[in-house]
Order: structure tokens, then C-alpha cells, then sequence
């Protein structure tokens, strides 16, 4: 990933999770005020084809969970919650893994999603034939948001913090790789008994991701190493002088000091002297 990284990392996008966050936002803003226009937004590979090829960007505006409804208060309230749980654990791992690493993980879930929903579609030709495979792939879209891929970013999160602690149900502290693992275990289960491709096909695509990613990036992405790496990093920007660009050679102000003050050498003075615009005419020439 390294050579990548340098040819293509200058491109990466800076806070992922907050574009995510606000994709959900507008998600839920439609579902409150347009409900049937999600419809029309959904990863519905059929409509693809058929020249709705906004849906490949539009599905990730279809939030995770439903919220219910304007009076549900309660569903609002743990909608805040989950958002702002989402956004802690997205930009905790673009600290330590970098942005061009978490964007690789982030959108290779996505793309992978989509892969996964393109595979169904010569499925559904197969099961349900030409005339029904409209109808099918309709209702397969509704399973295709990025709920899936949110839980691949908690399993990142498990798998390069194990020993983090997460207060469950608000109360009880449990180290983040033991819920990793239940939650790793609950996505194959449902995986397995899902009544539907659609589904599956999601989960795997999820799974898929994190798998690929983490046993090509394990070297990086384990605790000792990242903390090592940090350590490093902090000790850089101890040791690193801190470079002035302007001071006076009278009073010693510098332009981190004051920002408004205007700074210009000296003509006459024997050598390369800087003076604020106080000391610029009052000052004794060098010779």
C-alpha cells in the first residue's frame, strides 16, 4: 500500500466519518419529511442498469437505522448516540492509521457492498426470472445501507484498540475486543440463517472487508506498533525547532507574539538586521 499511498495519497479525503455523519443526517431528513423518496435512493443494481446510476452514491444516504418517526423522541435520542458513537470510533482510527489508510478501509467497504449487490442480480435472473427480477431486486435494495459497513468500522476499532473500554448500557466497562468478537460472532450467525441473498450478501461484503484489509495491514495496525509509532511522532514534534519568521533585533518581538506588527530589515545596518515598524527609525545603525 505504500506506493499507492504515495502516488494517490495526496487525494484522500480529511474527516471521512464527518461526510459520512452528514450523509446520515440528510438520510434521516429525508426519511422524516419524504419517506417514499428513499425508495428512489436505494443500491438497487437493476435500476443501475437501467440508467439510474445515481443509486451507486445515493444509497449511502440511507441511514443505518429508522428513527421512527417525528414523535419518537426515544429513537431520536439513541440516533444522536449511535451517530456521535460512529464518529468517535471513524476519527480515533484516522488518527492512528492516517486518513489515506482509513479511507482505503472505509471505501473499500463500500465498494465491496456494491460488488455484492451486483452479484445478485444474475441470481435473481436465475431464482426469479426475467419478468420478476425488477420486483426482487426493489425489495433486495432495502437490505443495502451502510449499517454493515459501520460495523466493519467497529470491528476495526476492536481489532487495532483491544483493551479500549466501553461503558455497556452506560454503566458497565467492557474491553472492546470482547465486544468485537460477540459482535463478529452475531454478523456470521445472521449471515448464515439470513432468509435472503440480499442479506448475505451485505453481511459478507462487511466481513469481507475487514478481513481482506487486516490481515494485509495486521503489521501496522497492531497496538505496540501504533503506540510505538505515536511515540515516535510526539518525540518528532518535541525535537523539531521552532522556526520564527520575523523578530526584532531591539526588542525581540516576533510576529507569533503579535500578528499585527509589521517587521523590515535595514538597509544601513551592516548585516541582516530585522526591526519591528516601533524600532525600524529609532534604532542605532550597525556598522
Amino acid at each position: 500500500m505504500s506506493n499507492f499511498e504515495k502516488k494517490f495519497g495526496k487525494y484522500a479525503i480529511r474527516n471521512l466519518t464527518t461526510v459520512l455523519i452528514i450523509c446520515y443526517v440528510i438520510g434521516y431528513l429525508i426519511e422524516l419529511i419524504l419517506p417514499n423518496l428513499l425508495i428512489y435512493f436505494t443500491l438497487d443494481p437493476y435500476a443501475i442498469v437501467h440508467g439510474q446510476i445515481w443509486r451507486l452514491v445515493s444509497w449511502i444516504l440511507i441511514p443505518p437505522t429508522s428513527i421512527g418517526g417525528t414523535g419518537n423522541i426515544w429513537n431520536l435520542f439513541l440516533t444522536f448516540i449511535m451517530l456521535y458513537f460512529y464518529y468517535s470510533l471513524g476519527t480515533s482510527l484516522e488518527r492512528t492509521w492516517g486518513t489515506y489508510r482509513y479511507n482505503v478501509y472505509l471505501l473499500g467497504g463500500i465498494l465491496f457492498t456494491v460488488l455484492a449487490s451486483f452479484i445478485t442480480l444474475p441470481l435473481m435472473y436465475v431464482l426469479a426470472g426475467s419478468e420478476a427480477v425488477g420486483a426482487y431486486m426493489t425489495y433486495g435494495s432495502l437490505f443495502y445501507s451502510t449499517y454493515y459497513v459501520n460495523m466493519s468500522i467497529f470491528l476495526a476499532f476492536a481489532a487495532t484498540f483491544p483493551n479500549a473500554q466501553v461503558l455497556l448500557m452506560m454503566i458497565f466497562p467492557v474491553k472492546v475486543k470482547w465486544l468485537g468478537i460477540i459482535y463478529a460472532v452475531m454478523l456470521v450467525y445472521e449471515a448464515v440463517t439470513a432468509r435472503n441473498i440480499f442479506t448475505f450478501c451485505a453481511i459478507g461484503a462487511s466481513l469481507l472487508n475487514f478481513v481482506v484489509f487486516y490481515f494485509s495491514s495486521r503489521k501496522h495496525l497492531q497496538p505496540k506498533q501504533i503506540k510505538r509509532r505515536m511515540q515516535y511522532q510526539h518525540e518528532v514534534r518535541r525535537a523539531r525547532p521552532v522556526v520564527t519568521k520575523h523578530k526584532c533585533a531591539i526588542c525581540g518581538m516576533t510576529d507569533e507574539d503579535d500578528a499585527t506588527l509589521e517587521f523590515r530589515f535595514c538597509s544601513k545596518c551592516n548585516g541582516n538586521y530585522e526591526y519591528c515598524q516601533n524600532h525600524l527609525f529609532t534604532h542605532e545603525h550597525v556598522k
